[in-house]
């Protein structure tokens, strides 16, 4: 008879063994995501603040150390304002389309660029105040929120994880003819 003593590794491996087609990404692919996200993460934290700070020093130059500053505050003061409003506004968009039974799902996705524009408005800075100002435009962010959706519904399809009717815009277009059937 065969040696049947396993130890803990071996038991291991062959009971976690991932199937030959599983979801999880293998090391090359890991280390293809670790860096682009690296990348992303240093542009996000240092490309732009050197921008910030160039554009900041050259507005400063031009108009003056107190009107910059000025600026600063008030774009800070006016976004956190906008972001309360817009807030209020999208939570009301929210909670409709739940009273009409549809899930809110692009509402959700306005609501976290709301929550960024926010975010971003309260930085310092030039280019993050023109794109939280422009997360606060509720056509600006109704079309972007449209085009991430879109985005998660093209990725999602394809990988079995949900389909692409969960990600799907919930318009008027997108009611289902069979809404009354419920499936025992």
């Amino acid at each position: 008879m065969a040696n049947l003593k396993l130890n803990r590794g071996q038991m291991a491996s062959k009971i976690f063994r991932p199937a030959s087609k599983s979801p999880l990404p293998c090391e090359k692919e890991m280390h293809i995501i670790t860096t682009m996200l690296f990348g992303r993460l240093l542009f996000l934290f240092v490309v732009v603040p050197i921008v910030e700070l160039f554009l900041l020093l050259q507005v400063g130059a031009r108009i003056g150390f107190v009107p910059t500053l000025g600026l600063v505050v008030s774009t800070g003061v006016l976004g956190a304002s906008l972001a309360r409003r817009q807030g209020l506004s999208v939570l009301g968009k929210i909670q409709s389309e739940m009273k009409e039974g549809r899930p809110p799902a692009l509402e959700m996705l306005e609501a976290a660029m709301v929550v960024i524009g926010g975010i971003v408005l309260l930085t310092p800075g030039i280019l993050t105040d023109c794109l939280g100002f422009a997360l606060m435009v509720p056509k600006f962010r109704r079309s972007l929120a449209h085009k991430v959706q879109v985005g998660f519904s093209k990725s999602f399809a394809g990988s079995g994880f949900a389909s692409s009717q969960a990600f799907r815009s919930n318009s008027h277009e997108s009611a289902r003819k069979d809404d009354d059937v419920i499936d025992v």
